[in-house]
């Protein structure tokens, strides 16, 4: 993704907690491109993160019959057992039919991480993605 890539690290108060909830919102692509699929961003966390949520959304909707649908991977293996989707006309996987599941919460230290679209819309591929990670530093 080059320089383009932009993170945005928020810290929620939470005083009820000793970890308070954490969220990295990944910007996948510039705001105006048609989204194509492969590997979009690949970084490194900077501490042990205990994941709780994911989410992606959109600038501009696909549309289509395919789902965009998009992979985290840590070290090279998905960290979802369900993939994260965005139903076709919807800019957001918050409202998607079928949520996407975690099965590894526990990411490392210095873990490679990287965002991928497995998919694109096939009327319209959308644009402007951003992938957001919740949870807390373990």
């Amino acid at each position: 993704m080059g320089s383009g890539t932009k993170f945005l690290n928020v810290l929620r108060d939470d005083h009820e907690h000793s970890n308070p909830t954490q969220s990295f919102v990944i910007a996948c692509s510039d705001e105006t491109t048609l989204l194509t699929t492969g590997t979009k961003v690949t970084f490194r966390l900077p501490y042990d993160f205990t994941l709780t949520a994911v989410r992606a959304s959109l600038t501009t909707a696909a549309t289509g019959g395919n789902l965009l649908t998009v992979d985290i991977n840590e070290a090279g293996s998905t960290i979802l057992s369900t993939k994260i989707t965005i139903d076709s006309s919807e800019t957001t996987s918050v409202t998607a039919a079928t949520p996407a599941v975690i099965s590894d919460t526990a990411l490392a230290d210095n873990a490679q991480i990287t965002i991928d679209i497995d998919q694109v819309g096939n009327t319209a591929a959308g644009k402007g993605l951003k992938v957001t990670l919740i949870g807390s530093k373990t």
